[in-house]
């Protein structure tokens, strides 16, 4: 799993459902969206001390910065370390956050022609963040 220490930035909510914006680090900004509101937990509120925390398996990586595509949840780094598997290969990725681990195919890897050293940008759908008091 992929932990992350930040703090709610802000709360958008309608109906049953809250949007979080975290803060980790100065540049990277998570967003996740969350079956509570205020009025149930106690936990939204700004500036409230969260974990941002995703499985590896829910990373995409992208070789351009800025993809046009509609993930909210990008961070940046460089890949340290290429573990290839037959069918999936594990990707670390330096970020100005920490490390970040992803597993994604093998296939992808060849057709991405990623290696050791590369600029990368990790992308995460906002539905597969989950939030940790």
């Amino acid at each position: 799993m992929n932990s992350y220490s930040g703090h709610i930035e802000q709360l958008e909510t309608s109906e049953d459902l809250t949007l979080v914006t975290i803060r980790v680090g100065e540049k990277v900004v998570f967003k996740s969206i969350i079956i509570d509101t205020p009025k149930t937990v106690n936990y939204l509120e700004l500036g409230h001390k969260i974990d941002v925390v995703f499985k590896e398996t829910e990373v995409v990586i992208s070789t351009e910065p800025n993809p046009p595509i509609s993930l909210q949840n990008k961070v940046d780094g460089k890949i340290t370390a290429l573990l290839a598997g037959d069918l999936l290969s594990r990707l670390e990725i330096a970020t100005e956050i920490g490390p970040l681990v992803a597993i994604i195919s093998s296939n992808a890897i060849k057709s991405l022609k990623l290696k050791i050293g590369m600029s990368v940008t990790a992308l995460i759908k906002l539905n597969e963040i989950t939030l940790a008091t």
